[in-house]
């Protein structure tokens, strides 16, 4: 699975990495320890061009009311048949911007975290999914970004206030896992797809179809990433600090 991330690069690193993107007027803190519920930036197509927006990590499909089960990652097994899910693989593909991952190997009843990134030191995408829908304003402290007006946080669409209480119609993602490489699996049993470049394109097309999208489902050579053990300041998502990437011992 993947339960925790970072994307710390800032706006240069993400216009270079992603060219073809508009990224708009958003500003980037640095992110150090992105958990469930908050806010992450997503790449999605508005049917002209590819833009990032503020998404909030928990997936709720478009037709559900709101609900405290909002899965956070997605099966790439069966993305394409779940019902909670197959809306979004057809309509809703993303890619949801990263730097590294967190995850933690079980050693008895210790657990380990670890931090994983690409050897280039590179930002990337994550295979994301999400769906549209009348949800609470996402929450990132001290970020402007995810606390703009409606337009910005809805991708492709203006959304309308509702009165006291305002809710705004903010998209929800969840990130596709895959089996692990060989890196991985010394850690854990699943990691994130995380999408080369060549195959960002691809996701992320409208009229690709769903045999060529399940074929990019899959994990990204080992010998593109490393991992190393870090501190357990990682473990609480309240700790959103550079202490949290950092080597152990380092």
């Amino acid at each position: 699975m993947c339960g925790r991330f970072s994307r710390a690069s800032g706006r240069e690193a993400l216009a270079g990495e992603f060219p073809e993107v508009v990224l708009g007027d958003m500003e980037f803190r640095p992110r150090y320890n992105i958990a469930p519920s908050q806010a992450v930036e997503g790449i999605f197509c508005d049917g002209r061009m590819l833009r990032l927006a503020p998404m909030r990590w928990g997936f709720t499909p478009a037709f559900a009311k709101e609900s405290t089960f909002a899965p956070i990652n997605a099966r790439a097994e069966t993305v394409a048949t779940s019902p909670m899910f197959r809306q979004a693989f057809r309509a809703g593909r993303c890619l949801v911007v990263a730097d590294g991952f967190y995850e933690w190997r079980k050693d008895g009843r210790r657990k380990t975290p670890y931090f994983i990134r690409l050897r280039s030191g590179r930002p990337f995408g994550f295979a994301g999914i999400y769906a549209e829908r009348a949800s609470p304003s996402v929450h990132s402290p001290g970020s402007k970004a995810h606390t703009g007006t409606a337009e910005s946080v809805r991708p492709g669409a203006r959304s309308t206030p509702q009165g006291a209480g305002e809710r705004s119609a903010v998209p929800t993602c969840a990130i596709i896992t895959c089996g692990p490489n060989e890196l991985l699996a010394e850690i854990h049993n699943r990691m994130p797809v995380i999408l080369s470049v060549s195959a960002r394109a691809r996701w992320l097309d409208p009229g690709a179809a769903p045999a060529e999208l399940l074929g990019l489902l899959t994990p990204l050579p080992a010998a593109e990433m490393e991992a190393y053990e870090v501190s357990t300041w990682v473990n609480s998502p309240r700790n959103d600090t550079p202490e949290c990437v950092r080597p152990l011992g380092g």
